[in-house]
């Protein structure tokens, strides 16, 4: 990432992200002066191309921007990530006009994959969509977990093949479409600002020229295009709030005294051992960060499975050092002021994301074993 970009991240961390960070989780309210400060900071835009307008950063650029966003705040994180993984569909297919507006930092956009039907089987939509022969098409579908529901502009939708042999294809839908109702509010353990809402859409009618490539071929863009992205982004998403929580624990056991021994909880063997086994956890989970980012830049042969892998090693590994730090900071990390609590409760979510950690452990034992993913 250039340096004009890293300063301009920093400042609106620095300034609007960190700031309101508690407010968001404790309202559940959407981030959305975070949102808007990223978008004219050029960080929405960033991995938009340089010839409509953006920043062509690299998915490495990317992993920085989420993992430094998820140590502040994982709600604004959460957003972005999916609003990075539907822009690198767009980039490849959607129209000029739609890319230019997010490279400009004017446009959020979100997937909408996960379905009622088929749960967090986002390969298989259940959802429909049927030409009229007239250049319209009608979709229908009740969608789940859309992260931004409601607040992103657009959604790269999924939904069965008009008339193609394949399982999917994807649209472009903007959010404003007659038919489409956001149903709930989110109130969730953690991410509780991330708006993530059933949508329901009904008789939503787009023209055929919203179609994200072929018809039936969206599983392959979605699974070449989007999902190197939403798997590497989680995995940075991880990293940052378990680099956030260990460096909480470390000024924690430094600052802490036991005045009846006149040491601090530094100097316990026992807690220092510990916070030793959380912080090698955290530096694993970097490296394997970064050599999957190598695979792909390199086009290695274990490229694949790398990407398979990392957001089940990041989540997992996320899971356990923050349960670890709750326990390593004890009653002070049951406080909301140290921020420990809330960053435990984030990191729940990334296990349980389709796809989960289950069914990333069967899509690497099939690429390893030489099979099919499905």
């Amino acid at each position: 990432m250039s340096a004009d970009y890293a300063a301009s991240l920093e400042s609106v961390i620095s300034n609007v992200v960190a700031p309101q960070a508690v407010e968001t989780d404790r309202s559940g309210e959407f981030p959305r002066n975070s949102v808007e400060a990223l978008g004219k900071a050029g960080i929405l835009g960033l991995l938009s191309s340089a010839d409509v307008g953006g920043g062509s950063g690299s998915l490495a650029d990317g992993a920085v921007v989420i993992e430094k966003l998820a140590s502040n705040c994982g709600s604004t994180a959460m957003v972005v990530l999916m609003h990075y993984a539907a822009t690198a569909i767009l980039e490849a297919h959607g129209s000029e006009e739609i890319r230019r507006a997010i490279a400009a930092g004017d446009h959020l956009t979100t997937l909408a994959f996960s379905e009622s039907g088929s749960r967090s089987h986002f390969w298989a939509p259940m959802s429909s969509a049927t030409s009229d022969g007239n250049g319209k098409v009608e979709l229908n579908a009740s969608k789940s977990w859309v992260t931004a529901a409601g607040q992103a502009d657009s959604y790269v939708w999924s939904s069965r093949p008009i008339s193609a042999e394949g399982s999917m294809t994807l649209w472009s839908v903007p959010s404003a479409s007659d038919g489409l109702t956001v149903r709930g509010k989110f109130d969730g353990l953690g991410l509780r600002g991330n708006a993530s809402n059933p949508v329901a859409g009904e008789s939503v009618e787009v023209s055929k020229g919203a179609m994200l490539g072929e018809d039936g071929a969206g599983l392959d863009i979605a699974l070449q295009t989007a999902l190197p992205y939403f798997l590497v982004l989680n995995a940075a998403f991880s990293l940052g709030l378990m680099q956030a929580q260990i460096a909480e624990a470390g000024e924690h056991l430094k600052n802490t005294q036991l005045a009846h021994l006149e040491q601090t909880l530094a100097e316990q063997e026992h807690h220092r051992t510990q916070y030793a086994r959380l912080l090698t956890k955290v530096d694993e989970v970097r490296a394997f960060l970064q050599d999957t980012l190598q695979a792909l830049g390199s086009g290695r042969a274990d490229a694949t499975l790398r990407v398979l892998q990392v957001k089940a090693v990041a989540a997992e590994a996320a899971s356990e050092v923050s349960d670890g730090v709750m326990r390593l900071c004890g009653g002070s990390a049951f406080r909301k002021e140290l921020g420990v609590e809330r960053r435990f409760r984030d990191s729940l979510a990334a296990r349980v994301m389709a796809p989960t950690t289950e069914a990333l452990r069967d899509f690497v034992g099939r690429a390893a074993l030489g099979l099919p993913l499905f």
